[in-house]
């Protein structure tokens, strides 16, 4: 790893960036001087009831900010009792809506994967406090959110989201005291988090200046190549530079991907450094009519050359799939960008006479007009690393990183259903370095609850076993989530959490282990 001194924080304005070394995860807090990114503002709402309105965006998308001062504790819990929870509950009937009380209580009880949650989130068999201090919160079926919920065990979280049957549910920080008890606390400060995962948002409305498929909500398989090729760059970053090994991606549910980063030394990790981790990520400044976004110095550092050899086998993809300089406003974007006049002025020219020509075309005309000779002045090496800027500005991944910087954030749990369309937010890999999970992966083919409640209903033995399977020397019982479409994606979260298991085992025997060397010291 690189040594923190030398980060600095990229001002926003279209100044050069000098892109810092990854910052030591073992160092001291950062300066505050790192970002001045003001702390989200506390909701508050005098009559118990708060609304989901009240609190976040319009996009379903959006994730939700920190409240610690809301009055939200005498929220109604919950809509009328649907059905025992131990009675299995049937798919819906044809039409009913994804949100509909009766298909989430179904889902809960039949196909959510509650075990493999508490294994990840509390790191051990047994509950630990990284769970039963833990926040949740829950969008319940009137719209009302309730936050601060904690729970002793995986079993008593899924009692209770049977009983309230919340149509979505967040996932918080460790804190220092369970949150259920903060209000006993002498001190509200003594109330704080303690440890999180890293996480990190990507959304496709913020690469709609450069997308032209879609547009807001809407996605398609052409655009959601630009989460692809954010994963990649991200993932290796977080790999190669900082060394961490446990992060799995999730789709958002429309158009967007989730990374969490579970490793202990990321969980740990002060406000302060995870600003610090965003800003080391964060390339594109500025808005879309802003003029130029990318301002890299030369020579490159290493993480922006490793981004630019993942980003240029996808640049012909999407010169293609989005013909970006089709438009005449297109091409002058491009224009606005190259530093030669002359030679703008010669690119002007030659598509003026074609205004159907190409993105692809119009790319390569940049380099055949000048070695003609069109300018006298132009400066090769100038136009190369403008070139470069330009890729990274229609390429470069676009993170949300006030979702990053800060410990209390609540994002939505890995399989819930997102409301709008009925898709399961489930993991795309745990494994990004490898890249086949990620360049395999459809966001439009992700089941929706609907249908993983209809494949439930219409499950039958191929084989006369009924619902056991063989399990070393003996026999099991199939889980119901086995028998749908969900089976691949809580394959990928079982070997993610086995793996962080593994390697929370082998700290903790190494923690052991020098603890006991000092105790035989005299």
């Amino acid at each position: 790893m690189h040594h923190p001194d030398a980060l600095t924080s990229p001002e926003s304005t279209d100044q050069d960036i000098t892109l810092p070394d990854a910052p030591n995860l073992k160092s001291e807090p950062m300066s505050d001087a790192l970002d001045t990114t003001p702390e989200p503002k506390d909701v508050q709402n005098t009559s118990g009831n708060i609304k989901l309105e009240e609190l976040f965006d319009d996009d379903d998308d959006e994730e939700f900010p920190t409240s610690s001062n809301s009055n939200n504790d005498d929220v109604p819990s919950s809509p009328p009792t649907l059905a025992s929870s131990n009675t299995p509950a049937s798919a819906p009937a044809t039409g009913a809506k994804y949100s509909d009380p009766e298909i989430m209580y179904a889902f809960y009880q039949r196909l959510f994967p509650f075990r493999q949650l508490f294994l990840w989130l509390n790191h051990h068999l047994k509950p630990s406090t990284d769970f039963t201090h833990r926040e949740f919160a829950f969008t319940l079926q009137n719209d009302a959110y309730l936050r601060y919920q904690s729970f002793p065990s995986a079993d008593l979280l899924r009692r209770e989201i049977l009983k309230l049957n919340p149509s979505r549910f967040e996932i918080g920080p460790v804190y220092t005291t369970n949150p259920r008890d903060r209000k006993t606390l002498r001190k509200a400060s003594a109330f704080k988090p303690l440890s999180k995962e890293i996480v990190f948002d990507i959304d496709l409305t913020d690469y709609d200046d450069v997308r032209t498929c879609c547009s807001d909500k809407s996605i398609c398989e052409k655009c959601w190549t630009f989460v692809t090729m954010s994963i990649k760059v991200v993932d290796a970053a977080l790999r190669d530079d900082f060394g961490f090994n446990h992060i799995m991606w999730i789709y958002s549910g429309r158009r967007g991907a989730h990374a969490w980063i579970s490793d202990k030394e990321a969980r740990d990790l002060d406000d302060e450094k995870r600003k610090a981790l965003a800003g080391y990520l964060e390339v594109i400044k500025g808005g879309a009519q802003g003029g130029k976004r990318v301002n890299v110095k030369r020579p490159l550092h290493p993480h922006i050359s490793r981004s630019l050899s993942i980003l240029k086998p996808f640049f012909g993809t999407i010169l293609s799939d989005q013909e970006p300089f089709l438009s005449e406003e297109g091409s002058e974007r491009l224009l606005r960008l190259l530093p030669d006049k002359a030679l703008n002025e010669a690119l002007r020219k030659k598509w003026s006479c074609s205004p159907d020509r190409s993105s692809a075309r119009k790319w390569g005309d940049i380099d055949a007009l000048a070695e003609t000779g069109v300018s006298k002045t132009l400066d090769t090496k100038q136009l190369m690393e403008a070139k470069q800027d330009i890729l990274l500005e229609y390429t470069y991944p676009r993170l949300d990183v006030a979702v990053s910087k800060h410990r209390n954030h609540l994002l939505k749990s890995p399989f819930v259903v997102h409301p709008g369309t009925g898709r399961v937010c489930v993991p795309i890999t745990a494994n990004a370095e490898k890249g086949k999970e990620v360049d395999e992966f459809r966001p439009m083919a992700v089941p929706t609850v609907t249908t993983l409640l209809g494949e439930l209903d219409s499950w039958k033995s191929t084989d006369g076993t009924d619902e056991f399977v063989e399990n070393g020397r003996t026999m099991r019982r199939l889980q119901d989530y086995e028998k749908t479409g969900l089976k691949p994606y809580v394959e990928i979260f079982d070997r993610f959490v086995k793996a962080i298991a593994r390697d929370e085992q082998k700290g903790k025997r190494e923690r052991d282990d020098e603890d006991g060397v000092e105790g035989m010291e005299f």
